[in-house]
């Protein structure tokens, strides 16, 4: 018989986690409650991370749950940290049963970390985003704890995209009000309707090779010197 009162629980603790998630406002912020979340709600799990792989050439890791895994990931910079990853270009998750039987985890074993499960956020041409949970003891996570660590990644991507989103409309924002302050200045000064004055913003922008933000801030900035 299905366990009513078990799955109750687990849907409360994710909703409770998707709240915490989409409270967050940057997307170091989402990251960070991400992996302190994984630590509480995956079986098995004692230490967490997300980290970020480029196809053989960079990996950095982005959050961590606490200084052991922080330290771990550090001492161990590149591509070949974990070259069990190279699965998640192609599937979803990966689970480490036992590092030092794996020779894909030789790198795991050597820091103490007999098991992992490695749960796909983002994945790109080049580009690989993954959470990672992370125990001492072998056979840490079965298919229960797998399950619901797709289930609570399927939850942080929605947060990451919300929260991505809502960082560049604010920066986009942000930018609309810096070149409309720098068109009234050049209005101004030199006496120009809105149309010459930001036409004159985009031909200065091209023949200074500088983004158009960055001349607008350059133009407002000095017209309010601090």
């Amino acid at each position: 018989m299905p366990d009513f009162s078990r799955g109750f629980e687990l849907a409360e603790a994710l909703t409770a986690a998707a709240r915490q998630l989409h409270d967050t406002v940057t997307p170091d912020s989402t990251m960070s409650t991400a992996v302190r979340l994984a630590v509480r709600l995956l079986p098995g799990a004692e230490h967490a991370a997300i980290s970020e792989a480029e196809r053989g050439t960079h990996f950095r890791t982005l959050a961590w749950s606490d200084e052991v895994v922080r330290t771990a990931h550090g001492s161990h910079p590149g591509s070949d940290h974990a070259p069990y990853w190279n699965n998640l270009w192609h599937a979803p998750v990966v689970r480490v049963a036992d590092s030092e039987n794996d020779a894909g985890a030789s790198v795991l074993a050597g820091l103490g970390m007999r098991s992992a499960l490695a749960l796909r956020l983002r994945a790109g041409k080049r580009r690989l985003t993954v959470l990672t949970a992370y125990a001492r003891k072998p056979h840490a996570f079965d298919e229960a704890a797998t399950r619901i660590g797709r289930l609570f990644t399927a939850h942080v991507g929605l947060a990451l995209e919300s929260v991505t989103v809502r960082e560049q409309l604010t920066e986009a924002m942000h930018t609309r009000d810096l070149i409309g302050q720098a068109t009234g200045i050049l209005m101004e000064r030199l006496n120009m309707d809105a149309t010459e004055a930001f036409d004159s913003l985009v031909r200065a922008s091209q023949r200074e090779n500088v983004k158009l933000r960055d001349l607008a801030r350059r133009i407002v900035d000095a017209n309010h010197p601090t």
